[in-house]
């Protein structure tokens, strides 16, 4: 049988009481070009009971603190993209599937966009979605399960404030009067660094626009599953070789970066950069509230040449992901100073953008703590990685597997076979 998904509604649901109407001004870090798009995302669980119906009142009250979201985008009369609270509504949609969860094998491992474009919303006929904070869609299997198709804008929220958002949806489910975390919007107490208001004087751009498509560039998916018996096993032998200890993280980063560094097989002489993407929250000064789900999160650049990264092993590796880890201070003052690239480097020219692997973190956001009232999700995907910069999110395999699943998009069609050889040691 076929796997087909019929949407049977569709509505604006809005906030469930009265809310504050205006303009909201967003941060600089919001308005930073490498976040205007809505970051998907698959969340699936085993069983509910008429989970659209309960979810969608869920998010009606889950809408009232966090009212933004209910918003549009809008762009002031200088260009700035503010969100404005109308209380119009996120778009939710209602669906079924004609087959059970089991029959699709959970999604596990299936990065079919077909089947995926199936279960992200739409959106409504009279706008591309592109001003909509939010977009849902909740579809029920006939085992029971159903998947959550989430599409939020990065603009408005990170990941570790996405997640937040629907933890108290699935709070607002399971009866609670309010969130456990009160949500705050305090998008002023990050301040925009001084050179960046001296180029919005200018009506400079604060990065280049990333090109819209670069079909030559098109990287492939793959996903790599470690056990954490594989896991414990390299950070014995980091210790007996080094006399110190390891992350899991470092271990894993350290891992895909050496092994993507020789399956591409760069020029010796050619300077490749792990970058890794960083809660920024506790280092602002002061630090953020409990309860900003804005974006505050920045890059740590870990640079090398290639000979160096493909030789060395995978202890040495290692070291040097800890000695950028050393420099994380730095390199958010940075950040904060409005100092995103090296001078004269267009980050998203595709011999810059390839030479780099980025690297998300997904497994401590929070989305596998989010129970509409029938448990944790069995699995979270997601959708869609970057045609342009090489990237990998670490995640967890669907339940009842434990370890890590690096879910990647970083490496060319002629480049996969050598990725896949290189990464059998993880394995």
């Amino acid at each position: 049988m076929a796997f087909s998904v019929i949407r049977s509604a569709r509505s604006m649901v809005g906030p469930a009481e009265e809310t504050p109407s205006g303009m909201l001004d967003l941060s600089f870090m919001d308005k930073l070009s490498g976040v205007q798009h809505g970051v998907r995302s698959l969340h699936v669980y085993s069983h509910g009971h008429e989970p659209a119906k309960i979810i969608r009142e869920a998010l009606s009250r889950a809408l009232v603190p966090y009212y933004p979201l209910a918003g549009r985008l809008k762009k002031s009369s200088n260009g700035d993209t503010q969100v404005s609270c109308t209380a119009e509504g996120v778009w939710f949609v209602e669906a079924s599937s004609n087959c059970s969860l089991a029959a699709v094998n959970y999604f596990d491992n299936n990065f079919s966009t077909i089947l995926h474009h199936e279960l992200i919303p739409d959106h409504p006929p009279e706008s591309d979605g592109l001003d909509l904070p939010i977009r849902m869609q909740v579809t029920q299997f006939t085992c029971g399960g159903f998947v959550i198709g989430l599409v939020l804008s990065h603009t408005t929220c990170d990941g570790l404030g996405s997640a937040q958002f629907l933890k108290a949806v699935g709070e607002f489910a399971r009866g609670l009067q309010q969130p456990s975390i009160v949500p705050v919007w305090s998008r002023e107490v990050i301040p925009t660094p001084a050179r960046l208001l001296a180029q919005a004087s200018t009506k400079q751009k604060l990065l280049p626009e990333p090109p819209l498509s670069l079909p030559d560039h098109k990287l492939e998916s793959i996903s790599i599953d470690i056990s954490l018996d594989r896991i414990s096993q390299l950070k014995r032998e980091f210790q007996q070789s080094t006399g110190q200890t390891c992350t899991t993280f470092e271990l894993i980063v350290a891992s895909i970066w050496s092994s993507r560094t020789r399956a591409v097989n760069f020029h010796c002489d050619t300077n490749v950069t792990l970058m890794y993407l960083a809660n920024g929250r506790q280092l602002c000064n002061p630090p953020l509230p409990e309860g900003f789900y804005g974006n505050c999160f920045f890059p740590v650049s870990i640079k090398a040449s290639s000979k160096t990264v493909s030789l060395a092993s995978n202890a040495e590796v290692v070291k040097l992901v800890q000695e950028g880890k050393y420099r994380q201070k730095e390199q958010f003052r940075k950040w904060m100073d409005g100092i995103f690239s090296e001078p004269g480097e267009n980050p998203y020219d595709p011999s810059v953008a390839y030479r780099k692997l980025v690297v998300s973190e997904w497994g401590r956001l929070g989305f596998s703590q989010v129970n509409f009232g029938w448990g944790p999700p069995v699995h979270m995907i997601p959708v869609d990685g970057s045609s342009i910069v090489p990237l990998v999110i670490i995640g967890t395999p669907p339940t009842p597997k434990k370890g890590f699943r690096l879910m990647t998009w970083c490496v060319k069609g002629t480049h996969m076979p050598h990725l896949v050889e290189e990464m059998k040691h993880l394995a």
